[in-house]
């Protein structure tokens, strides 16, 4: 059963917290940059798809992604935050990008469009251990399409400095502690087929690959 109150909870503390680092937050993430480029690339996006971009934040993905789906294509870009979502407009407002959505919603609560192309879950732990989240997103992906996750986990025990940057790097940026050495565990749980890279002495990951296929119909065979 879900409750209620924790998960409202959750999210009150979620956007509490990138209330105040809304307008810090580009230059609090320049340095990590190369993770997001490679965890695009690892989309394989191709020109005319669409492409969903969980927690955008102030719109740091969006031309990459933008440049990667070409103009037929379509990307959605969702965050709860109110001071961040302003921030991706502007983004988008400047740059003049027609075919580019943001929505101001929870990840679970976000009228996705139906069967788009890919996921991107860039630094956005709490989204990917929200059961409701995840499970929106699958319901809103075509089969076999492409999946990227990335953000930091806990590296091996004897490595405890650097466990201890990740605690401090993720109480300013997640609410929930939840899987931190396994992240991604979510998605495979709903079968996604992922590979998994890390950086930096194993304190970040990019979890890549792609929601299960569709299955033949049991009344459709081959004679």
């Amino acid at each position: 059963m879900r409750d209620d109150s924790a998960h409202s909870a959750g999210h009150d503390a979620s956007r509490a917290m990138y209330r105040w680092r809304a307008f810090s937050y580009d230059l609090q993430l320049a340095p990590y940059e190369f993770i997001r480029r490679h965890a695009v690339e690892r989309l394989q996006l191709q020109p005319g798809q669409s492409v969903l971009d969980l927690g955008c934040g102030t719109g740091m993905s969006l031309e990459l992604l933008q440049q990667a789906v070409g103009p037929e294509g379509r990307v959605i870009g969702v965050d709860e935050s109110p001071e961040m979502i302003a921030l991706a407009r502007s983004r988008v407002s400047r740059a003049g990008w027609t075919n580019v959505e943001l929505i101001c919603a929870a990840v679970e609560d976000a009228p996705l469009p139906d069967a788009a192309d890919a996921a991107f879950f860039h630094l956005v732990h709490d989204i990917l251990q929200s059961p409701q989240a995840v499970a929106h997103v699958l319901r809103h992906l075509k089969p076999g399409a492409r999946l990227v996750a990335t953000g930091l986990k806990w590296t091996a025990p004897w490595l405890a400095p650097w466990n201890a940057l990740v605690g401090l790097f993720a109480a300013q940026s997640i609410t929930n502690f939840d899987r931190l050495a396994v992240p991604w565990q979510p998605l495979l749980d709903h079968g996604a087929e992922l590979q998994v890279e890390t950086v930096l002495m194993g304190t970040l990951y990019v979890a890549s690959g792609m929601v299960p296929p569709a299955r033949p119909s049991r009344g459709h065979q081959t004679h």
